[in-house]
């Protein structure tokens, strides 16, 4: 992959491959704005635990993953599959990330 290109996918479309490992692709279903605002949320959570880990702070750690864990399931990269689930709750899970994370 190179600066600017999309990762390769699975012919499902289910997983990315980066570094010849599979990584669950984030939910093509969800609409580009709230994916947008997911992804933002989800690296400001990376940020916070890098913070926290600078500042040796083990509190501010546990809650920055705790958002990272709520973004990533949310953009339906951990939790249940996106492609076991139904439109509507595609949709729920996606607008429930996105209210806990107040995106």
């Amino acid at each position: 992959m190179t600066s600017g290109s999309r990762p390769e996918h699975t012919p499902d479309g289910r997983y990315v491959v980066v570094g010849g490992r599979r990584w669950r692709a984030t939910d093509p279903g969800i609409p580009p704005e709230a994916a947008a605002r997911l992804r933002s949320l989800l690296m400001a959570a990376r940020r916070a635990v890098a913070a926290a880990l600078r500042e040796h702070d083990a509190e501010a750690e546990r809650a920055a993953r705790a958002r990272v864990h709520t973004a990533k399931v949310a953009l339906g990269e951990r939790g249940e599959p996106w492609w076991e689930q139904s439109p509507a709750e595609r949709r729920a899970r996606w607008s429930r990330g996105l209210e806990a994370l107040g995106g």
